[in-house]
C-alpha cells in the first residue's frame, strides 16, 4: 500500500495539461535520420551548428513508417500485398527503426515568462535534447506517458533553437507469427498490442515507432496551471427540456510555482457569466493542488447522449492571477451531466443512467482512427459524426489499442457519444487462453507487462489528460481479461478514486460485473454473418460487449486498395459450404458472406457482388439492432457492435471503409437504431414499436403495406398508437399475410410512422424472400426511371429528391454519391442523412448531404440503384 501511495504522490507532481494561455504545436519542418546513418550523440546533433542537409523530411506527429512513406522509401502498406514488401522489425532488429527527429524553432523568454516543451506521446522510449543539453535525466519509457520540460533557461538569446529526439522501438517488438498480437510478447511493453498483427490487420512493420502525438511549446507566467479537474453533479431524474434544478460544479487544479520564493495569488474560473475564486499562497518551487468552493449552477443546460437530447457544452475559463497579471489560463468545455450505473435484476447486467434517466446502450467498438497513428482533428470529427449518424450512443475503445487523444473525446463531447475506455490489455496476449502461437506460457503472460509501475504511472497520466470530457462514461480494466492484480487493485482502489472518482470501473470488457454470463463461453460474440432471425429469437449475453457481422464495401471501395487483377468476387461452393476467395482478399482479412450473397442470384461480376453485399450488410445490421432493441430491459441493457470501423483496409466489420466511404451497414444500423421505430421481427412475423427516448409518444399513425415486385400495393391496415418512454412492445402479428404474399417471389413490407400532421416520423422497408429463402422477385424487377433533382441549399449542403413514378415498381435501394465531375470518383467524406433509400411508387424521398467544398468545379451526384443503371446528375 505504501508503494501505491508513493506512486500517487509522484504522479501528482509530474503530470500536466497542454491547454494554456499561449501555446503552439511544432508541426512541419522536422527532419529525420536512422541511427545507422548518424553516429554523433544528442549534444552534437541538437547544437545549432550541426549539419542536417543530408537528413530527410520527417512526419511529426508520425512514425518511422509514415516518414519513409512520405519519402517514397516504402510502398503504401494499406494497398494490396505491399505490406509484405516492408522489412519487419523482428527480422531487422531494433536499430533499423531507431531514428533521430530534429526540429528547429524560434523562441525566447521575456522577463517573467516560463517556456515549456511538451511531448504528448512517443513510442516507445526516447532521449530529448535541446541546444546541446539533454532534458531527461534517464531514458523516458512508455507509449502513454507524456513529457514536460521547462526549457526557459536553455533557450538561445538569438531565439534560434534546435530540438533533437532519439526514438527507440518497443523493447519487445514481438514475432508477427500470425497470432492475435503475434507471439504475444508485444504485451510485455506498456503500449498497444495490435501492431504485431490481429485477425483484422497485418503487422505494422515498425510497431509504430516514432513521435506519434503532438509536440507543443507553451508559455506561462511564474505559475503553471496544470491538470484542471471539473466534476459535475446532477441530482435527481432530469428531462432534456424545461427548467432544471441546480447542478453542482466541483473544480480543482494543480498550481506549480516556478519561483524560489513564496507567491500569493487568486485562482478563479468563470462559467455562464458567474465567477468562483479563491486566494492561494504557494510555497517556493512546489506544486499545490487547490480545490475551489463548490458552485451551484442555476437552471443548467445539460449534456445528453445522442438520441436523447442536446449535448450542450459550457465554455469554462480557469485562471491564476498573481501580482495583478494572469500567470496562466486553461479553457475547458464542460458538459454538465452525471453518469451512474446500477444492476438490472431482470437482465442481470449493468444499466447506464445519464442525469437519472436509463439509457439503452447502442454502441460500437473502436480500434483506432489510423493503424499508423496518422491522427487529425478532421478525421476524428468525421468518424464520430458517422457514429452519431448510425444512431449509436456509445463507443468502446478496445484494450489492444490506445487511450485515445483529447481531440477524439472533443468530437464525442460534440456529438453526444458516450465512451467506454479500456486500459491496455487483452486476453489474447495476456494469458486468458492456451495458445500455441504464443512464445510464453499462460502463467508468464498473465504477468505482462514487464513494468507494472510504468503502467500505473502511465494510466494516471492518461486519466488526468481525458477526465474532464463529458463523453467519458466508463473505465474498463482490459479486453476480455482482468489486468494483473498488482495493476488492477491500485488502479481501481487508489488511482481512479483519487484522480476521477465519478465513473464506473468494470474489471474487464465481458466480466460478470457488466453482464452475467449464464450461457458459458467467452461472454461475447459471435462475429460472423448470421441468419437475421437469430438476432430476435436467440438470447445472448445481457450486455454484449462484442457482436458483429460482415462489412465489405462496394466496388468503388474495393478498387481503392485491391489491385485490378485481384478484383475477383468470392464464390460460394455449396458442396463444401464455404467461399473460395482471392489471396489479396485473404491478406486483408476477409470475413465471408457464405450463402447469403447467392440468395440474390449468382453474381455476374464484382460490381454485382458488391451491390448484393450491400443488401446483406443493410439487413444484417438493421436486424441486429432491432433484435436487441426488441428485448430492451427484458433480455438486454445494451449491445456494442464488433466493430464499426477499420483503421486499416480490412474486409470485415465496418460501417465505412478506411477512406471514410460509408457502406450499407451504416444506414441499416441507422434505421435499426432509430429513436422511434416501427419494425418487423422475421423470427415470428410480428410487428413491434419502440420508443427509445425519454418522452411519451402520442398519436403515432402506424401504416402497414405490402408491395409486390411490380409495385402493386396491398394495405395491411393503419392504426393510431402511443408508447411510453424507453419502451418497446409488440403491435400485431402478420404471419398469414406474409406467408401468402411472399410465397412465390417474395414481397416488400413497408412500415411507416406518421404524426398528426401526416409527416413521416420513421419509415422502414423490408424485402422478404420467397418460400425457398431466395429473393427471386428482385431478380425480375422492372427497371424504374425516377425523377431526380439535386439542389445546393447553401455552400457545402445539397438536397437530393428522388420521385418514383406512380404505377411502377419501387425505386429500390438507391445509393447516392457525390463525385468529381471529371473522374467520377467519390468525394470523401460526405455525410448523408440517409442512403441506400427506397422510394415507393408515387412518392418522393429527400436526402440531405453535407461536405467540405474544395476549389474547382462543382461536384456531380451519382445515383445507382438495384433496378436502375448508374446516373450522373448536375447540381443546381
Amino acid at each position: 500500500m505504501k508503494k501505491n501511495l508513493f506512486i500517487l504522490f509522484w504522479l501528482s507532481a509530474c503530470c500536466y495539461s497542454l491547454t494554456a494561455q499561449k501555446k503552439y504545436e511544432l508541426t512541419g519542418e522536422w527532419k529525420a535520420a536512422s541511427i545507422t546513418q548518424v553516429k554523433e550523440n544528442g549534444q552534437h546533433i541538437s547544437a545549432p551548428g550541426f549539419e542536417l542537409s543530408n537528413w530527410q523530411p520527417a512526419i511529426v506527429p508520425g512514425t518511422v513508417l509514415t516518414t519513409q512513406l512520405a519519402n517514397g522509401q516504402i510502398p503504401d502498406p494499406f494497398i494490396g500485398m505491399n505490406n509484405k514488401r516492408i522489412p519487419d522489425i523482428y527480422e531487422t532488429g531494433r536499430d533499423y527503426y531507431t531514428y533521430w527527429f530534429v526540429r528547429e524553432f524560434s523562441e525566447t523568454a521575456a522577463a517573467g515568462e516560463q517556456v515549456w516543451l511538451h511531448l504528448r506521446g512517443v513510442n516507445y522510449s526516447s532521449d530529448v535534447y535541446l541546444n546541446g543539453h539533454k532534458l531527461n535525466r534517464q531514458l523516458h519509457k512508455g507509449m502513454f506517458l507524456r513529457q514536460q520540460y521547462n526549457i526557459t533557461k536553455l533557450l538561445r538569446k538569438d531565439g534560434k533553437n534546435r530540438l533533437a529526439v532519439i526514438v527507440f522501438p518497443p523493447d519487445e517488438p514481438g514475432n508477427p507469427n500470425g497470432g492475435q498480437g503475434g507471439d504475444g510478447t508485444i504485451a510485455k511493453n506498456v503500449g498497444h498490442q495490435y501492431v504485431a498483427g490481429w485477425d483484422w490487420i497485418q503487422p505494422i512493420r515498425d510497431r509504430n515507432t516514432g513521435i506519434w502525438d503532438k509536440v507543443f511549446i507553451e508559455k506561462t507566467g511564474s505559475v503553471n496551471l496544470q491538470n484542471p479537474h471539473v466534476v459535475t453533479l446532477v441530482p435527481g431524474k432530469r428531462k432534456p427540456s424545461g427548467n432544471q434544478q441546480p447542478a453542482i460544479l466541483k473544480v480543482s487544479a494543480e498550481l506549480q510555482n516556478t519561483r524560489s520564493v513564496p507567491l500569493t495569488g487568486i485562482l478563479r474560473y468563470t462559467i455562464d457569466g458567474k465567477t468562483v475564486s479563491k486566494s492561494i499562497s504557494l510555497k517556493p518551487t512546489s506544486t499545490t493542488e487547490v480545490r475551489l468552493p463548490d458552485f451551484s449552477l442555476v437552471n443548467p443546460k445539460l449534456w445528453w447522449p445522442n438520441g436523447y437530447g442536446e449535448p450542450y457544452l459550457y465554455p469554462l475559463k480557469l485562471e491564476f492571477l498573481a501580482e495583478g497579471k494572469i500567470a496562466d489560463r486553461e479553457e475547458i468545455k464542460v458538459g454538465v451531466r452525471e453518469i451512474t450505473a446500477d444492476w438490472n435484476t431482470t437482465t442481470r447486467s449493468k444499466q447506464i443512467f445519464v442525469n437519472g434517466q436509463p439509457v439503452f446502450i447502442k454502441g460500437g467498438n473502436w480500434i483506432i482512427s489510423d493503424a499508423m497513428l496518422r491522427f487529425t482533428e478532421a478525421r476524428y470529427d468525421a468518424e464520430i459524426r458517422f457514429h452519431r449518424d448510425m444512431n449509436l450512443n456509445l463507443i468502446r475503445i478496445w484494450g489492444g489499442a490506445i487511450s485515445e487523444r483529447p481531440e477524439f473525446y472533443e468530437a464525442c463531447d460534440k456529438y453526444g457519444m458516450l465512451v467506454m475506455q479500456d486500459f491496455w490489455g487483452s486476453g489474447d496476449c495476456n494469458g486468458r487462453w492456451l495458445d500455441p502461437m504464443k512464445k510464453d506460457d499462460q502463467w508468464t503472460r498473465r504477468k505482462y507487462p514487464d513494468d507494472h509501475t510504468l503502467f500505473l504511472i502511465s494510466a494516471a497520466d492518461q486519466i488526468k489528460m481525458i477526465r474532464n470530457h463529458a463523453s467519458l462514461a466508463i473505465w474498463c480494466g482490459g479486453n476480455e481479461i482482468t489486468l494483473p492484480q498488482s495493476i488492477q487493485t491500485p488502479l481501481r482502489d487508489s488511482i481512479l478514486p483519487k484522480l476521477d472518482g465519478t465513473r464506473w470501473f468494470v474489471d474487464y470488457s465481458n466480466s460478470d460485473d457488466m453482464s452475467y454470463n449464464f450461457l458459458g463461453g467467452n461472454g461475447d460474440g459471435p462475429y460472423g454473418i448470421q441468419d437475421i432471425k437469430t438476432f430476435f429469437n436467440h438470447r445472448t449475453w445481457p450486455f454484449n460487449s462484442e457482436i458483429g457481422s460482415v462489412g465489405a464495401g462496394d466496388y468503388a471501395s474495393l478498387e481503392r486498395f485491391i489491385p485490378a487483377p485481384n478484383l475477383v468476387p468470392p464464390v460460394y461452393k455449396t458442396e463444401i459450404r464455404r467461399e473460395t476467395v482471392d489471396s489479396v482478399w485473404e491478406y486483408h482479412k476477409y470475413i465471408g458472406y457464405g450463402k447469403y450473397i447467392d440468395a440474390y442470384g449468382k453474381s455476374a461480376d464484382l460490381k454485382d457482388w458488391g451491390m448484393k453485399a450491400q443488401l446483406v450488410n443493410y439487413d444484417q445490421y438493421r436486424s441486429l439492432m432491432e433484435g436487441f432493441s426488441s428485448r430492451m430491459w427484458d433480455w438486454y441493457t445494451g449491445v456494442i457492435i464488433w466493430k464499426t470501423q477499420n483503421p486499416w483496409t480490412a474486409l470485415r466489420g465496418q460501417m465505412y471503409d478506411y477512406y471514410l466511404d460509408p457502406n450499407a451497414c451504416l444506414y441499416g444500423l441507422r434505421q435499426g437504431g432509430a429513436p422511434v421505430n416501427f419494425f418487423y421481427n422475421p423470427a415470428d412475423t410480428s410487428l413491434h414499436l419502440i420508443n427509445n427516448t425519454f418522452v411519451h409518444q402520442y398519436d403515432l399513425m402506424l401504416v402497414m403495406s405490402l408491395f409486390d415486385k411490380d409495385g402493386k400495393e396491398r394495405s395491411l391496415g393503419q392504426v393510431f398508437a402511443e408508447i411510453g418512454p424507453a419502451t418497446t412492445r409488440k403491435v400485431m402479428d402478420i404471419q398469414r399475410a406474409i406467408r401468402q404474399a411472399a410465397k412465390e417471389e417474395g414481397v416488400f413490407l413497408s412500415l411507416k410512422i406518421l404524426n398528426l400532421d401526416k409527416e413521416v416520423v420513421s419509415q422502414n422497408l423490408y424485402w422478404l424472400p420467397d418460400s425457398t429463402g431466395q429473393y427471386s422477385g428482385l431478380a425480375n424487377m422492372r427497371k424504374v426511371q425516377p425523377e431526380i433533382s439535386a439542389k445546393e441549399m447553401e455552400k457545402g449542403k445539397i438536397a437530393v429528391t428522388i420521385s418514383a413514378p406512380a404505377g411502377g415498381p419501387i425505386s429500390f435501394f438507391n445509393r447516392l454519391s457525390l463525385v468529381d465531375p471529371v473522374t467520377k470518383k467519390r468525394i470523401l467524406p460526405v455525410f448523408y442523412d440517409d442512403n441506400y433509400v427506397s422510394v415507393l411508387p408515387g412518392e418522393s424521398r429527400t436526402v440531405l448531404l453535407e461536405y467540405s467544398p474544395a476549389t474547382g468545379q462543382k461536384p456531380m451526384l451519382s445515383l445507382e440503384a438495384w433496378n436502375m443503371p448508374e446516373q450522373f446528375i448536375s447540381i443546381k
